[in-house]
């Protein structure tokens, strides 16, 4: 009869409330570090990115993913003409370019070739 009444006893501490958030706090700060660290840098990248994408004109000097070095003689909507030797053009996708030369957002300012 009285490990019965033990058994009907509240948990000390007053329930099981706050052990909730105790367990929930460690995931949330591990989420704010993920967020800081690797979430943010990465979408601040993408931006600047796509902001380059959208300054391309006519006579850019560029690299291609593919690590191809070009200069730019047409814009079209998905894709961009470029010439990367005497008499030689190319079609790549507008979003396969890696970056611009000399571009004022890259890292190490204006590069001659």
């Amino acid at each position: 009869m009285i490990d019965m009444a033990y058994a009907m006893a509240e948990v000390p501490g007053g329930g099981g409330g706050a052990g909730f958030f105790q367990a929930m706090f460690p995931l949330l700060l591990i989420f704010i570090i993920f967020y800081f660290i690797l979430i943010r840098p990465q979408q601040k990248k993408q931006r600047g990115h796509r902001e380059m994408l959208d300054a391309l004109k006519t006579g850019d000097q560029i690299v291609t993913v593919g690590g191809i070095y070009g200069t730019i003689i047409d814009i079209g909507e998905t894709k961009v003409k470029i010439k990367i030797a005497e008499n030689v053009k190319v079609d790549v996708a507008r979003s396969s370019i890696a970056s611009r030369l000399g571009w004022e957002g890259e890292k190490g300012g204006k590069e001659g070739s």
